[in-house]
């Protein structure tokens, strides 16, 4: 398992990036804007320090945040999706999003916090019982 980012959500990217960039001294890395979901991702991290970044999520629809929505997971690239869902699955974790794409998958920790697991490399076929899965609570 490797640690790759924590996801915070911003509901102003200019002001945000001032605050992450220009006076907490973060670096871009990357941008990705997704007019399809109306929403940009913006990676930063501190200098030379690429692999613990920090995602910051702006929808581009105002919506207020409260309660710590703010605050989106925690994510993790894993060797193989399935079978660390199947492991989370018999120790009694709930999947809150199932693996349906092979790729993707999120649980919770006992506190709430959202854990988004990432299969490593290109997606692993489509596989039961994860492709027709439902959703479970919130993720």
């Amino acid at each position: 398992m490797k640690y790759l980012h924590t996801m915070v959500r911003v509901s102003n990217l200019d002001e945000s990036l001032d605050f992450y960039c220009d006076k907490l001294g973060l670096e871009e890395l990357r941008r990705i804007d997704v007019p399809e979901g109306r929403f940009t991702l913006v990676f930063l991290a501190a200098p030379g320090e690429s692999a613990a970044q920090i995602e910051l999520t702006y929808n581009w629809d105002s919506e207020a945040y409260n309660g710590g929505r703010n605050f989106g997971h925690i994510a993790y690239a894993v060797d193989d999706i399935y079978e660390i869902c199947q492991r989370l699955m018999d120790k009694g974790v709930t999947i809150n999003r199932p693996p349906r794409d092979g790729r993707m998958a999120f649980v919770r920790s006992p506190d709430g916090i959202s854990i988004e697991l990432l299969h490593s490399g290109s997606p692993l076929p489509k596989k039961e019982p994860w492709a027709s899965m439902p959703n479970s609570g919130e993720w």
